[in-house]
């Protein structure tokens, strides 16, 4: 089954869908065993946990790319990912549609911001036209390697232009035949009700924490219609405090023995990664005494 398709059946069966963010391979295994049903790249991840730089458009398509061929080769599940702008102008959209179709992404997210984009949950955002968006999205959609594979519009205009002028561009940008719409920096729980209301294909809620959206549950955004709730770095942000803190204990303490209760074991690491079944081939491949 082709992963767009994996991606819509999985959309269809879970009321929200629930869509985590991993930053890696490990990171997507991890999801999988947890039960999930499809995860997500964020850019703020490859650009931090890859780069160690700022999500301020500096990391590349291909930059992108590697992580999404590194997680679609680890996991069954289907994969949504954040490709920005599209990193350029008609010929580069349409490059970055076919290379994620190629390295099995199931779903893509482009949004409306300037190429010189910012974080959705900071100041100074600027958007191009609804025209230029349109042109983003028809020629994404266009360049789909297959019918199944998911492109969703991404607006920011909540920031600048409000929720009417954000539901006027949804509305737009869903005349042009995209398959989901994604809704940033939403403040009231209200605005995904009334979006709901004129929107006539799934609809994703970013719940990020320390931004501008509140931390609202599954439940209440199951109650407006929301399809999709994305916890993009939910994980990376406890796997960084958690990293910072044995970092720290080494120094501080000499020892990281008092902080064993946070780890994963090694046996836990085993299981995930099927590490004796592994073991067991290279021990079959010994010569034979």
């Amino acid at each position: 089954m082709q992963s767009g398709q994996k991606f819509r059946d999985a959309l269809n069966k879970n009321k929200p869908l629930i869509i985590p963010g991993t930053i890696n391979a490990y990171s997507a295994k991890l999801a999988e065993k947890s039960g999930h049903s499809a995860i997500y790249l964020s850019g703020s991840g490859v650009a931090a946990a890859s780069y160690g730089l700022p999500d301020l458009g500096v990391t590349t398509m291909q930059d992108v790319l590697i992580d999404v061929k590194r997680i679609t080769s680890a996991t069954s599940l289907p994969l949504l990912v954040d490709i920005d702008t599209g990193w350029g102008e008609s010929d580069q959209i349409a490059e970055t549609i076919i290379e994620m179709g190629k390295a099995g992404c199931a779903a893509v997210h482009i949004e409306d911001q300037v190429f010189d984009k910012r974080c959705g949950h900071r100041p100074n955002k600027q958007l191009v036209s609804i025209e230029e968006m349109r042109s983003r999205l028809k020629i994404a959609i266009n360049s789909k390697v297959d019918d199944s594979f998911f492109v969703m519009a991404r607006t920011d205009a909540i920031a600048s232009e409000g929720i009417d002028g954000a539901i006027k561009r949804c509305e737009s940008y869903i005349e042009e035949g995209v398959d989901g719409i994604f809704l940033e920096a939403v403040t009231s729980i209200e605005h995904y009700k009334k979006l709901k209301n004129h929107c006539s294909v799934p609809v994703l809620a970013n719940i990020t924490e320390f931004g501008k959206t509140p931390l609202f549950t599954q439940e209440q955004l199951k109650e407006v219609g929301v399809d999709m709730v994305l916890y993009p770095l939910s994980a990376f942000r406890a796997m960084s405090q958690s990293a910072e803190k044995i970092y720290n204990s080494i120094i501080k303490d000499g020892t990281q023995e008092a902080l064993l209760d946070i780890m994963q074991t090694r046996e836990e690491l085993y299981e995930v990664l099927d590490y004796y079944n592994f073991e067991k081939q290279l021990d079959d491949k010994l010569p034979k005494n």
